[in-house]
């Protein structure tokens, strides 16, 4: 495998990656704190009982490994756990430039009954985006970010990347650009574009303080919002709507493809709206349609409400 980049000491990359894990894939930090320590252990093993590092691995050096683990005695639930951990890494790692190519593609994974994500009620949404003090510049500024991320459905990384040139008012569209620097242009709607006017004229310039910048959201200093940033938004203004639930960016985007194939929109535009190249990763989404379709139906069919009120 060829070097793109040179690869930072195993622990920076871990970080790295842990920082992923939390802001991009909006896993927990019990769950993240599972795949650090399987990528750590790996990194452990190459180093041991293989003599290489993380840049030269191939597909028997991963199969090793599990072979090891297989023979500590560690359930297939584990295994499962620890392999689905070291391939993101790696993806991670091609994704950000770090390899030139993917390693592991001839090592299965088990087959895994994928989970619908958690997804927030229109009312817990419009809970959230009431929170922020459009009388303040930082509230301004808050709730436009809210709304481009519940209206475009965009990955926060996406979110913290726009610049003014990616704005498209005369049409209503937002240029994002996503995994690979993949081009789209998503709509958004009457009711962001009205946030992001104001924080455009009433927010911005003030947080600008007579500087100049071209990302569109900015910080306190006025320099370019950090994903971390964007994510304590998120966690702020959902603590703030007291919603019981793990609220991060990427639930905004959960939300979002729900929201609208509940509301009858095709799969293939949510699709396209939200970066997939893959329409197999948007049709999970459809299994919460599905349940939702079947609440509908449980609460709402004359024949359904007779046999629950009976009881038979």
């Amino acid at each position: 495998m060829s070097e793109v980049t040179t690869l930072a000491p195993q622990s920076e990359i871990l970080k790295q990656f842990q920082d992923f894990l939390l802001l991009e894939r909006g896993l927990s930090g019990n769950t993240a704190l599972a795949y650090l320590q399987s990528c750590s252990r790996f990194c452990l093993f190459l180093e041991t009982d293989r003599g290489t590092g993380l840049k030269q691995v191939g597909p028997q050096d991963l199969t090793s490994f599990l072979t090891q683990l297989y023979h500590e005695g560690l359930s297939p639930a584990s295994i499962a756990q620890a392999l689905s951990a070291i391939k993101s890494l790696y993806r991670f790692l091609v994704s950000e430039g770090a390899l030139e190519s993917y390693p592991f593609s001839e090592v299965a994974s088990p087959k895994i009954v994928r989970k619908p994500p958690g997804i927030l009620t229109v009312e817990e949404i419009i809970e959230i985006l009431s929170k922020p003090n459009l009388k303040d510049k930082y509230g301004l500024r808050d709730r436009a970010v809210l709304e481009t991320l519940y209206a475009t459905g965009a990955r926060i990384s996406e979110v913290a990347n726009l610049t003014t040139e990616d704005l498209f008012p005369e049409i209503e569209f937002i240029r994002l650009f996503g995994k690979g620097s993949k081009e789209r242009l998503v709509p958004a709607g009457k009711s962001c574009w009205r946030q992001i006017d104001r924080y455009l004229s009433e927010s911005r310039p003030l947080l600008l303080r007579g500087r100049k910048s071209e990302s569109l959201f900015l910080n306190r200093l006025g320099g370019k919002f950090a994903r971390m940033g964007l994510f304590n938004i998120v966690k702020k203004y959902a603590s703030m709507a007291k919603i019981g639930k793990n609220v991060h960016p990427h639930t905004l985007r959960h939300s979002f493809a729900t929201h609208l194939l509940e509301g009858g929109a095709d799969l293939r535009a949510v699709q396209e709206m939200l970066g997939h190249e893959d329409i197999s990763t948007t049709e999970i989404y459809t299994h919460l349609d599905r349940e939702y379709l079947k609440e509908v139906h449980r609460t709402f069919h004359p024949r359904e409400r007779d046999y629950h009120r009976r009881g038979k």
